[in-house]
Protein backbone atom coordinates (compact mmCIF):
# COMPACT_ATOMS: atom_id res chain seq x y z
CA UNK A 1 0.00 0.00 0.00
CA UNK A 2 3.01 2.36 0.82
CA UNK A 3 4.42 1.53 -2.84
CA UNK A 4 0.94 2.16 -4.37
CA UNK A 5 1.30 5.90 -2.22
CA UNK A 6 4.57 6.32 -3.27
CA UNK A 7 4.04 5.80 -6.88
CA UNK A 8 1.07 8.05 -7.21
CA UNK A 9 2.93 11.27 -5.42
CA UNK A 10 5.83 10.41 -8.00
CA UNK A 11 3.34 10.82 -11.07
CA UNK A 12 3.42 14.48 -12.60
CA UNK A 13 0.55 16.39 -12.35
CA UNK A 14 -0.74 15.77 -16.23
CA UNK A 15 -3.11 18.85 -17.10
CA UNK A 16 -1.83 21.42 -15.35
CA UNK A 17 -0.10 24.51 -16.81
CA UNK A 18 0.08 28.30 -15.25
CA UNK A 19 -1.05 31.09 -17.20
CA UNK A 20 1.55 33.33 -18.47
CA UNK A 21 0.72 36.81 -18.54
CA UNK A 22 1.50 38.24 -22.66
CA UNK A 23 2.66 42.01 -23.31
CA UNK A 24 1.35 44.26 -25.63
CA UNK A 25 3.97 43.76 -28.17
CA UNK A 26 3.94 39.46 -27.77
CA UNK A 27 -0.04 39.78 -28.65
CA UNK A 28 0.69 41.58 -31.50
CA UNK A 29 2.75 38.85 -32.86
CA UNK A 30 0.99 36.51 -31.66
CA UNK A 31 -2.28 37.91 -33.76
CA UNK A 32 -1.31 39.79 -36.58
CA UNK A 33 -2.82 38.75 -39.63
CA UNK A 34 -4.70 35.85 -37.83
CA UNK A 35 -8.29 35.26 -37.05
CA UNK A 36 -9.17 33.85 -33.63
CA UNK A 37 -12.48 32.43 -32.41
CA UNK A 38 -12.90 33.01 -28.14
CA UNK A 39 -15.16 30.93 -26.47
CA UNK A 40 -16.55 31.81 -22.69
CA UNK A 41 -17.15 28.97 -20.66
CA UNK A 42 -16.97 26.51 -23.34
CA UNK A 43 -19.58 28.69 -25.60
CA UNK A 44 -18.30 30.01 -28.58
CA UNK A 45 -18.87 33.69 -28.39
CA UNK A 46 -17.20 35.24 -31.12
CA UNK A 47 -14.08 36.13 -33.97
CA UNK A 48 -11.69 38.62 -34.11
CA UNK A 49 -9.64 39.57 -37.15
CA UNK A 50 -6.08 41.10 -36.53
CA UNK A 51 -5.18 43.38 -39.12
CA UNK A 52 -1.57 45.34 -39.71
CA UNK A 53 -1.60 48.74 -38.02
CA UNK A 54 -3.54 47.01 -34.90
CA UNK A 55 -6.60 47.50 -36.99
CA UNK A 56 -9.22 44.26 -35.52
CA UNK A 57 -13.12 43.06 -36.92
CA UNK A 58 -14.91 41.77 -34.40
CA UNK A 59 -18.12 39.10 -35.34
CA UNK A 60 -20.24 37.44 -32.68
CA UNK A 61 -20.67 35.03 -36.02
CA UNK A 62 -23.84 36.40 -37.14
CA UNK A 63 -22.26 37.70 -40.57
CA UNK A 64 -21.93 40.99 -39.05
CA UNK A 65 -18.82 42.54 -38.55
CA UNK A 66 -17.82 45.69 -35.96
CA UNK A 67 -14.12 47.43 -37.58
CA UNK A 68 -12.07 48.65 -34.64
CA UNK A 69 -8.42 48.81 -33.38
CA UNK A 70 -6.26 48.34 -30.97
CA UNK A 71 -3.79 50.06 -28.55
CA UNK A 72 -1.80 49.19 -25.36
CA UNK A 73 -2.56 50.46 -21.92
CA UNK A 74 0.47 49.20 -19.69
CA UNK A 75 0.44 45.61 -19.70
CA UNK A 76 -3.44 45.49 -21.12
CA UNK A 77 -4.85 45.71 -24.87
CA UNK A 78 -7.57 47.62 -25.13
CA UNK A 79 -10.05 47.97 -28.03
CA UNK A 80 -12.78 50.76 -29.58
CA UNK A 81 -14.96 50.11 -32.19
CA UNK A 82 -16.85 51.95 -34.46
CA UNK A 83 -19.52 51.45 -32.75
CA UNK A 84 -18.44 51.52 -29.57
CA UNK A 85 -15.86 54.15 -28.69
CA UNK A 86 -15.30 53.50 -24.79
CA UNK A 87 -11.96 51.34 -24.54
CA UNK A 88 -12.60 47.71 -23.59
CA UNK A 89 -9.97 46.34 -21.61
CA UNK A 90 -8.20 43.48 -21.41
CA UNK A 91 -5.46 41.11 -20.10
CA UNK A 92 -4.07 38.44 -22.08
CA UNK A 93 -2.30 35.37 -21.02
CA UNK A 94 -0.92 32.02 -22.68
CA UNK A 95 -2.66 28.82 -21.18
CA UNK A 96 -1.59 25.82 -23.28
CA UNK A 97 -0.66 27.47 -26.22
CA UNK A 98 -3.79 29.78 -26.76
CA UNK A 99 -5.06 33.02 -25.61
CA UNK A 100 -6.95 33.98 -22.43
CA UNK A 101 -8.36 36.93 -22.13
CA UNK A 102 -9.35 38.74 -18.78
CA UNK A 103 -11.65 41.92 -19.22
CA UNK A 104 -9.93 44.32 -17.15
CA UNK A 105 -7.97 41.92 -15.69
CA UNK A 106 -9.96 41.10 -13.24
CA UNK A 107 -10.48 37.38 -12.26
CA UNK A 108 -14.16 37.81 -11.80
CA UNK A 109 -14.92 38.93 -14.62
CA UNK A 110 -15.58 37.92 -18.35
CA UNK A 111 -12.97 35.66 -19.41
CA UNK A 112 -12.29 34.28 -23.04
CA UNK A 113 -10.56 31.69 -24.01
CA UNK A 114 -9.07 31.05 -27.81
CA UNK A 115 -10.49 27.90 -29.64
CA UNK A 116 -9.23 28.55 -32.72
CA UNK A 117 -6.34 30.61 -34.50
CA UNK A 118 -6.43 30.55 -38.29
CA UNK A 119 -5.22 32.49 -41.58
CA UNK A 120 -8.89 32.79 -43.24
CA UNK A 121 -11.17 35.88 -42.84
CA UNK A 122 -13.81 36.71 -40.94
CA UNK A 123 -17.51 35.83 -42.84
CA UNK A 124 -18.82 39.10 -43.00
CA UNK A 125 -21.96 39.82 -45.06
CA UNK A 126 -22.74 43.70 -46.29
CA UNK A 127 -24.26 45.95 -44.88
CA UNK A 128 -27.41 46.31 -44.07
CA UNK A 129 -29.73 48.06 -46.43
CA UNK A 130 -33.30 48.81 -46.39
CA UNK A 131 -36.37 49.58 -48.50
Amino acid sequence: MRVLVFLILCLPVAGFSADRSVSPSEFESIVTDKTLSYSIQGVEYGAEEYFGSRRVRWSYLDGECEDGEWYPKGEQVCFVYDALPSPQCWQFYLRDDRLLARFENNPDATELYELDRREEPLMCLGPKVGV
